[in-house]
This record gives C-alpha cells, structure tokens and sequence, in this order.
C-alpha cells in the first residue's frame, strides 16, 4: 500500500469528520444530553449509543495493534506516568463547561454547521484558551505543576490496561479483552427494543466508532512515515481546534492534519444534515446573561480539555479504544463536573446533587 501524504490524510480526516457530523446531528446525539439524560431522568439510551461507538472502536483498534500494525505507544493516551490530578481536575470542569455551553466542544461544531453563531464564538474562546493551555502562557502550570503530580505505571509499561496485565503475569489478554468488552457494550444497546427501532442512533453510534478506528489507521498504519512531524492520533476535538486557529493566524502548514481535517468536516457534515432536514437556520446570544455563560463554559472547556488529554470523543471513545488507564478518570469527571454545572443551572443548588429525578 502506498503511504498516505500529510494532504491525504487530511482529506481523510475531512471525511471521517463529514461522515460523523452528518449522522451525529441527525440522530440527535449529543455527550452532554447523553449524561443529562442519565443524571436527571435515569436514562441510559444515548450512553449506551456512546457505548456502541466504543465497542465499535475497541475491537477494531484493538485487532490492529493485535496484529501489530498499530503502536499505542505512539499516541498521547498511553504514557509510562498518569497525570490523575490533571486528568481529574481538567475533566471535571470540562463537564461543567458542558453543562454552562449545553454540548461539548463536537456538539458545538455540529450547532455551528447549523447556524448556530453562539457556537462560534464558543469555539473561537475554546480554542485560544485550550492552545494557551497546551503550548502557550498557561502550558507552564500544566506541565511543571499539575500533570507534576503523577504515578508511574507499574514496571513502567504504557498506560493501558492489557499492558499492565501483561506485566502483572496475568498474560496477553488483549484480544480477549478486545473482543468481549465490545460484545458487552453491544449487548447492552440491542438488549433495549426503543434502541433496535432507532436506526439513525445507531447508524450515528457506528460511524463514530468507526471514524475512532479509521482515524488510528490513517495516522498510525498508513501514514508516510517521513511525513513532516507525523502524529499518530484519532477522533478528539480540543488540541485540533487550538492548532486549527494557531495555523489560521500564523501559517497554512499546520491545517495539513487529520484533527484539523476532522474539525471542517464535522461542521460540513452538520451544514449538509442541517440542509437535508430543511433546519438551517442561523442563531444568537439571547442575551448578555446566556452570553456570559457560554463564554466561561468555553474557557472551562478548553483549559479543561487539555488538561484532561481530551474531550467527551477524545477521552471517551479515542482513548478508551486504547483501553488506556486514564480513561475512567476522565470519564468520572466529566460525569461529575456535568452534574454539577446541572445543579447549579436548573436547581439553583448542590442539594440532592446525585439524586435521579424521575
């Protein structure tokens, strides 16, 4: 197979991100409305399609580096050190940045194809704050104080599960592990009857784990490995946007990436749904209050973002398809920190914050 050039792969992440913000924004999919379902109704049904995406994403990326052809080492998800306080800090208030927006930052992009400018400007916000958190004025507190406070996996493996396993002498389960935790997942959502009668929720469950997968194989199997700075990365929607509005104001080079690539098609996507369904219509700040709200929910949600390694898609399927050992932190975070923003926005209080309403 002939190796794919920067350019290509940036095509590549362009239709991996079309694809996704086609059939997200149909099926009404949404990470937040997801958690905000389960935390205040009890229900389980677009987790579950979240849970679709994973297993979709787990076997395949699993099967890859089974085979050998994919090396999670080369990704930011498995580090020989888990940064626990930076990953639980950042992923808590990226929840509650979920909650002050009303999506994450892939809902925001799927709003803005469909005429939200409110989304824009959140975008605008996220992404100068999550690149001023990853390599500029705020990136010293993140490196050399808070991801500082680390601990070391033990026999100083990569940070997944199947490696630690391995080291522990249980054996090389990551097939095994590839193969019934998917079948699980997958389990759970057929079980529900409402879930096999909504075909647009798992059509749109299917193409983000299969967009996680792709992305992994376009960037770590079939990428030119002289590419300039290759970077072996899948679905995550906060460094890519920072880097995004870094190569818009200084230089065109760095929009040759599949994160990048990922971001315009996810918002043509939406465009093209939103057309499709005849619901473009454009929108503002309703006010100065909602305006506030959604500005420091962006700022949360970038800074959070970073620190975090990744968003509700990054952490949540990228990273868990790597069965990697930041994924519960982050996920419990996001969780947390989305009941809280929950709380003080439609109850006025931290009373009863984790009790289900029905």
């Amino acid at each position: 197979m002939t190796p794919l050039s920067p350019w290509a792969v940036t095509i590549v992440g362009v239709l991996v991100g079309a694809a996704c913000g086609f059939t997200v924004r149909r099926a009404r999919l949404c990470s937040f409305g997801a958690v905000e379902d389960f935390w205040i109704g009890g229900d389980t049904r677009r987790l579950r399609i979240f849970g679709l995406a994973l297993a979709v994403a787990l076997f395949g990326t699993q099967l890859m580096v089974w085979r050998g052809d994919l090396s999670p080492e080369f990704s930011t998800y498995v580090p020989s050190a888990l940064a626990w306080f930076s990953i639980l800090l950042g992923s808590t208030l990226f929840g509650i940045g979920m909650a002050l927006v009303g999506t994450c930052s892939f809902g925001s992009l799927i709003r803005l194809g469909a005429g939200d400018l409110r989304s824009l400007i959140v975008m605008m916000v996220f992404g100068a704050v999550a690149y001023a958190t990853l390599r500029g004025i705020l990136a010293p507190l993140r490196i050399d104080v808070l991801e500082k406070v680390a601990v070391a996996v033990p026999g100083s493996v990569q940070g997944d599960l199947p490696s630690v396993l391995e080291w522990l002498g249980v054996g090389d389960l990551r097939l095994a592990l590839g193969t019934l935790v998917p079948a699980f997942l997958i389990g759970a959502v057929l079980i529900d009857r409402r879930l096999r009668r909504s075909p647009r929720l798992l059509i749109a469950g299917l193409t983000l784990g299969l967009g996680v997968v792709l992305g992994w194989w376009a960037t770590g199997v079939a990428i030119d490995e002289f590419a300039l700075n290759p970077r072996t990365q899948s679905l995550t929607f906060v460094s890519p946007v920072g880097r995004a509005l870094y190569a818009v104001l200084t230089t065109p080079v760095g929009l040759f990436d599949f994160g990048v690539g990922t971001i315009v098609g996810v918002v043509c996507g939406s465009f093209a749904s939103a057309l499709f369904d005849a619901e473009f219509r454009w929108e503002a700040f309703d006010d100065h209050y909602e305006m506030r709200r959604h500005l420091l929910g962006a700022v949360l949600m970038g800074g959070g973002g970073v620190l975090a390694g990744g968003c509700t898609i990054g952490q949540g399927i990228s990273a868990g398809s790597m069965m990697a050992l930041s994924w519960p932190l982050a996920i419990g975070g996001m969780m947390i920190g989305a009941r809280l923003g929950i709380a003080f926005l439609m109850e006025g209080s931290i009373r009863n914050l984790f009790i289900f309403r029905r």
